[in-house]
């Protein structure tokens, strides 16, 4: 009877709680391990170090989506189906062999094949659609995007803060010495990252590093290579910034939820998985205010989730998995929303960092040129004024006679 009575109330707190639908999935996750992306001149360890060369998924890497893979697979059980289904999902790359790699890789883990699946004896794999674009063309997932006038602008505004202008001084010996040890013209302090990149690199795959790289040295460069994240989609003007970059991407999403949201929907299409890089999951958590301040380590996910509850009413939730020893990822609140962010309140929050037109938003208009055209007339003018001045000096000693002499009229000639 106790045991009657105990399903009874369980069954009735679930109908008064309510029960909300998976009805959608977007990730965003950064590929997985890799060689450097290039070596100093004086790094003992050059291209042919490395056996793929520069930029490229080792097989660490793999093994890391590999695991994300099969870790989506079990989030994702009774979402969705159990074999690979064209209709359900979608993959979208960078243009670029480690981003792609990782995604095949994901892929595997993800739809192990099976039974009438499986194309040739003992081989679990199943070749599963990636798409790409040109780089050249990319606008959805390689950040920061370039030919965006304003955008520099803002950059160039954010290393004359007084905190890049004290960070520059107080790394100043540092950088000297970083520059006098590996042979690199360091042009500024957020400039260091792929020193810091380069020793990481070669640190993981087992590599001595030269004896000046000490943990200090490594630690200062960390603290540098954040910063440089910080610098371009932060910092200063963030909401600014995150309109010509991380909002794209950003407004994409949003896009897709509400395709999912309205009745002309496709239902079929389950998830959409994007592979890119540590800068792409950078100015995406920029734009939705929720970045740490530190680089997303390799295969790191995004997820975002959006539900349906009983009444009809969607919601967004997101999680963030940089941890693969941790079982359950990491859940991420907006800010000013709850943890289940209604889908109007999400997009209502998130307006600010959306662009309505970047090409139009990136040009410098009179009004958003800023300090660098003030600071522009106040340099021409001073110049001018100097010139004038230097003219009238010039005029004035031309039309003053000389000291000691006068004009003699020679009436004979």
């Amino acid at each position: 009877m106790t045991a009657y009575l105990f399903i009874f109330l369980l069954c009735a707190f679930k109908c008064s709680s309510g029960e909300s639908k998976l009805k959608f999935v977007t990730m965003l996750y950064r590929h997985g391990d890799r060689s450097p992306i290039k070596a100093y001149p004086t790094d003992p360890y050059q291209e042919s170090a490395w056996p793929q060369g520069f930029g490229q998924l080792s097989q660490e890497g793999m093994r890391e989506h590999f695991e994300l893979g099969q870790f989506l697979r079990q989030r994702y059980t009774g979402f969705l189906s159990e074999n690979y289904t064209r209709l359900e999902i979608t993959v979208r790359s960078t243009d670029y062999d480690r981003t792609l790699m990782s995604a095949a890789s994901n892929l595997a883990g993800l739809y192990p094949p099976n039974g009438s699946q499986m194309f040739h004896p003992g081989l679990e794999w199943q070749p599963i659609p990636i798409h790409t674009v040109p780089q050249e063309d990319e606008r959805l997932l390689s950040f920061p995007l370039p030919n965006c006038p304003l955008y520099q602008l803002l950059i160039n505004e954010t290393k004359r803060t007084k905190f890049f202008l004290n960070m520059t001084e107080k790394y100043k010996d540092f950088m000297e010495m970083v520059q006098n040890n590996t042979g690199l013209n360091l042009t500024s302090i957020e400039t260091v990252w792929s020193v810091h990149d380069t020793l990481f690199c070669e640190k993981k795959h087992g590599m001595r590093p030269p004896a000046w790289v000490t943990s200090e040295v490594m630690e200062k460069l960390k603290v540098l290579k954040n910063l440089s994240f910080q610098v371009m989609f932060g910092l200063y003007k963030r909401e600014e910034k995150c309109r010509l970059q991380g909002g794209l991407l950003l407004d994409q999403i949003i896009k897709n939820f509400t395709a999912v949201a309205t009745l002309n929907s496709n239902e079929h299409l389950k998830m959409i998985m994007y592979s890119a890089h540590d800068t792409t999951i950078i100015a995406l958590q920029e734009a939705l205010n929720v970045y740490n301040g530190l680089q997303p380590p390799y295969a790191s996910c995004h997820i975002f989730e959006l539900n349906q509850d009983d009444n009809g009413s969607f919601f967004v939730e997101m999680f963030y998995r940089n941890d693969s020893s941790v079982t359950e990822p990491y859940r991420l609140t907006l800010p000013g929303c709850a943890q289940q962010c209604p889908l109007q309140e999400f997009i209502k929050l998130t307006r600010s960092v959306i662009p309505t037109d970047w090409h139009k938003e990136c040009q410098i208009s009179s009004s958003s040129s800023g300090n660098d055209v003030i600071i522009g007339l106040i340099v021409c003018g001073s110049v001018l004024l100097l010139l004038i001045v230097l003219l009238f000096v010039v005029l004035y000693h031309h039309s003053k006679p000389a000291n000691g002499y006068s004009h003699v009229i020679n009436d004979q000639s």
